[in-house]
């Protein structure tokens, strides 16, 4: 893979409380990724990024939720997520240390 799609593979981490609860129990990160990205160029992204070992990726299609505005309906946009949950002994940490 070209060293320039890895930079665009990985949107960011997407962080929730649903995301904090698998990272704990399962090791498991999950990032926002381009809507075209597979598995493979998920796992190679996010091994040479962040240094890590990763053992599996999975990832989930989201889709868009309609809005009411005063214009009328809107929707958001789709989106992908990916699950990448490391080997034993390798961690991701995102946390902002002040």
């Amino acid at each position: 893979m070209k060293q320039e799609r890895i930079f665009k593979v990985l949107l960011g981490p997407h962080i929730t409380e649903k995301s904090a609860i698998a990272a704990d129990a399962n090791n498991q990160v999950v990032f926002r990724v381009v809507r075209d990205a597979s598995k493979p160029e998920v796992k190679a992204a996010v091994e040479q990024l962040f240094e890590v070992k990763v053992a599996d990726v999975r990832v989930a299609n989201v889709k868009g939720k309609t809005k009411r505005t005063r214009h009328g309906v809107g929707k958001r946009s789709d989106w992908k997520k990916a699950y990448v949950r490391l080997e034993q002994g390798y961690d991701i940490d995102f946390s902002v240390a002040e």
